[in-house]
């Protein structure tokens, strides 16, 4: 493993990951060189947990059931804005990488890529810098950083919260519980949301969701609300290379 130069001590980082699994094997191959203070499988156990313990770094996946790894990011750095970021994920898309530069000076690395690239990103972003992997770069970076701030714009964040949740599958009930709101409401955000997009059906909110990186093409379902069928996640473990 290659050494990433750093001062002073190990920085600490904390790891958000929907996959036990692959989230263990990042941790054992982090620790190698950093401090490693605990890992999280979801978005909001993700944003408790790391403005309790306040790590130098959150790497995180973006398709994170409950709240995205994007969202969660927003709302970590509102509290903790010296907190880095680097985003490990399957999902290649332009608009996602540059509503995440937003952020400031983050790292945005695909999961098939090799470790040698993940190490590239930690140690741009322990020196202040942007990393984005080559794939994501576009051609035309300002069209898609405009894109990416109307992408944040549309909804706001109650709405994304609802859209999220619902397009996981999760009943009525489970959003209102989970997100502190009456049924009532939850259904008038939902109502409001269809109007706007002009949506007719759950499963268009599904690809509303999809199409505003809520949810990925491989979450499963996470309720009986929603017949839908969806590939589970491969699992990649470049770090083992």
């Amino acid at each position: 493993m290659r050494s990433v130069p750093v001062q002073g001590s190990r920085p600490r980082f904390l790891i958000a990951d929907d996959h036990a699994i692959f989230a263990e094997t990042l941790r054992v191959y982090l620790e190698k060189t950093f401090n490693v203070v605990g890992v999280v499988l979801d978005g909001r156990a993700l944003v408790d947990e790391a403005l309790r313990v306040r790590p130098d770094v959150i790497v995180v996946d973006i398709g994170m059931p409950l709240l995205n790894g994007l969202d969660a990011a927003r709302r970590i750095r509102e509290q903790a804005p010296n907190t880095k970021f680097i985003f490990l994920t399957m999902q290649s898309d332009p608009n996602l990488a540059a509503a995440a530069l937003e952020l400031g000076p983050i790292g945005f690395v695909l999961k098939h890529t090799d470790a040698q690239e993940l190490l590239k990103a930690v140690g741009h972003v322990l020196r202040g810098e942007p990393y984005l992997t080559q794939k994501l770069r576009a051609k035309d970076w300002v069209a898609t950083k405009a894109r990416a701030r109307q992408f944040s714009k549309e909804m706001t964040s109650r709405q994304r919260d609802v859209v999220q949740l619902l397009a996981e599958g999760r009943s009525m009930k489970e959003v209102a519980g989970l997100l502190n709101l009456s049924q009532k409401t939850v259904e008038f955000h939902k109502h409001r949301i269809m109007e706007m997009f002009n949506l007719k059906s759950n499963a268009d909110l599904v690809l509303l969701g999809l199409k505003h990186g809520l949810i990925s093409v491989d979450a499963e379902p996470q309720g009986s609300d929603e017949n839908l069928t969806r590939k589970p996640k491969k699992l990649t473990f470049p770090f083992l290379n």
